[in-house]
């Protein structure tokens, strides 16, 4: 294994090369290994200003906002404030989803862990306002319940944004004070900020999105998701530096570096213990905790968080048993392709961590027989039509509606292959990865129930 210094020169020598590669405009990242640091910044923060990406430059951190959240609920399970088996209603008496049944029984464990149940991908836009949450909280009462409560995973960005209201109510503050006074403050941050009127105060990255093929990385429309779904990952911005110091004090059992305890002892290790095991889709670690994602199939325990918001996206890895942590930010481009270069050789170098590759399709794939997955599978944000065509091709059309629509995605139509039981994958990358479709349950008739994408998409009309 190799020494910190040697990883931070790396880092500086291949960065820049690897972002000219992967056509991502801008990147940071932070390094922490045995209670030393390294970080470092390169590219631009935006291809329209040309201003150049330091080590102190802010980036959104996008659902890796869900640790702090999940965090922020573990504060108050050490205080005795919540408990974690306990139905939400007994803090939120106003939480409604469309299930009545569900919504009275669904824990803030099955919340933490996204096994609710619930569909999870609900963009509304509730304002600005300070009671931007609470009201995002109440619009769901129309939506659908995929599953029964705790019977599989299911990532769910609601379910989120309702934790962040819990921690509103029983904190009596908003969720951005409370980011404030209990993680923020105690980490001793200084370049974090928890809304966009915050950010701009520092040297903050703008997301790049290709906006039309063969166009290039350009600087995204629209900077920010909703602040309704703060909770959730739309907001919090820092620099790797700040995340790191997040991420040290759950290697450190809850201290921040100067002592002060921000999470009670074995809690942090509470929250990175498996509570679910994902279907092998290869892309969002094999099972999770509370909050944390875990990658069981690398040769050390590894946890983390990725996080994706609009153009932007973020990695933040652990291996506790080396004290080891690496978070990387980027700004649009192959950002999976860079993570996959910078990160696997940190965790390789320092850790001796070897992860696992991510899926690809087979070189010569095997005829198909997708009978059982054809048809079409509805989400808030898009429907998945799955056909197979006369020479016994399958093919998904993405069909966007709702949030995704609004961002002007564009229909779509990629080529499946076989790829393990129950399982397909893209023949074409999408950013860098090829994302396995698993194909879950019975429908009664014979058909899949439910394809997964890392959250469920339920077959129309069951």
């Amino acid at each position: 294994m190799g020494d910190l210094e040697h990883v931070g020169s790396w880092l500086e020598e291949q960065v820049p090369q690897l972002l000219e590669k992967y056509d991502v405009p801008a990147a940071a990242w932070a390094v922490l290994h045995d209670g030393q640091v390294v970080d470092g910044a390169s590219g631009l923060l935006s291809k329209s200003t040309g201003v150049e990406a330091t080590a102190d430059s802010v980036f959104q951190i996008g659902s890796v906002t869900k640790l702090w959240t999940a965090s922020l609920v573990m504060q108050l399970v050490d205080e005795g404030e919540v408990e974690l088996d306990a139905p939400v209603r007994t803090y939120l008496p106003e939480f409604r989803i469309a299930d009545e049944a569900a919504a009275a029984v669904i824990t803030v464990r099955q919340l933490l862990s996204h096994t609710a149940g619930f569909e999870g991908d609900i963009f509304t836009d509730t304002g600005f306002g300070d009671d931007c949450v609470e009201k995002y909280v109440a619009t769901l009462g129309d939506v659908a319940q995929l599953f029964p409560p705790g019977e599989r995973f299911s990532y769910n960005n609601a379910g989120y944004c309702v934790l962040g209201r819990l921690v509103e109510v029983v904190r009596g503050t908003t969720y951005d004070a409370a980011l404030r006074e209990h993680l923020i403050g105690p980490l001793g941050l200084t370049h974090t900020a928890t809304n966009a009127y915050e950010a701009i105060l520092f040297r903050a990255a703008v997301g790049h999105m290709e906006q039309e093929p063969g166009g290039g990385q350009q600087p995204a429309p629209v900077w920010a998701m909703a602040r309704s779904n703060a909770p959730a990952g739309s907001m919090l911005t820092m620099r790797a530096r700040d995340l790191l110091a997040f991420a040290r004090m759950h290697l450190e059992d809850g201290t921040a570096a100067d002592g002060t305890r921000v999470l009670a002892p074995g809690t942090s290790a509470r929250m990175q213990e498996q509570q679910v095991t994902l279907p092998p889709i290869g892309m969002m670690g094999s099972s999770w905790g509370l909050g944390f994602e875990r990658f069981d199939d690398a040769s050390s325990a590894v946890v983390g968080h990725d996080g994706n918001t609009i153009g932007q996206a973020a990695f933040c890895r652990m291996v506790p048993e080396h004290g080891l942590a690496v978070v990387l930010l980027s700004n649009g481009g192959d950002a999976f392709s860079l993570y996959r270069d910078v990160v696997g050789h940190v965790l390789e170098e320092l850790g001796g961590v070897q992860t696992k590759a991510l899926p690809t399709p087979p070189a010569h794939p095997e005829p198909v027989d997708a009978s059982r997955y054809v048809g079409t599978y509805s989400a808030e944000v898009y429907d998945l039509n799955v056909s197979q065509d006369d020479e016994g091709r399958v093919w998904i059309e993405t069909v966007p509606k709702g949030f995704l629509a609004e961002l002007g995605e564009e229909t779509s139509t990629v080529e499946l292959v076989g790829y393990g039981d129950d399982m397909l994958i893209p023949l074409q990358p999408d950013r860098g990865m090829h994302m396995p479709h698993a194909f879950l349950g019975d429908d009664g008739e014979g058909r899949s129930r439910y394809l997964f994408l890392g959250r469920i998409v339920r077959r129309a009309g069951v």
